[in-house]
């Protein structure tokens, strides 16, 4: 999934009446939605600081993310 964010994907979060977020959607720059996308996984990323929302904005791999990223072939 870092992969696909470091790609430009992004991930589309919902929050409830509280303003915790409790459905996340992750797409790849192209549109593609990924299925492997969990709320845990997403907790996970954020509590690493790989991952990051400005304004309330969809969450984007953030500096640290790119960082923690390998190098593959098919990243460009």
């Amino acid at each position: 999934m870092l992969h696909a964010l470091a790609q430009g994907g992004r991930i589309v979060h919902r929050r409830d009446e509280r303003g915790d977020i409790i459905e996340v959607d992750c797409f790849t720059r192209d549109g593609f939605r990924l299925t492997d996308c969990t709320l845990g996984l997403f907790s996970k990323l954020r509590r690493k600081h790989l991952i990051e929302s400005r304004g309330g904005a969809p969450y984007r791999i953030s500096r640290e993310g790119l960082g923690a990223v390998r190098s593959q072939l098919d990243n460009r």
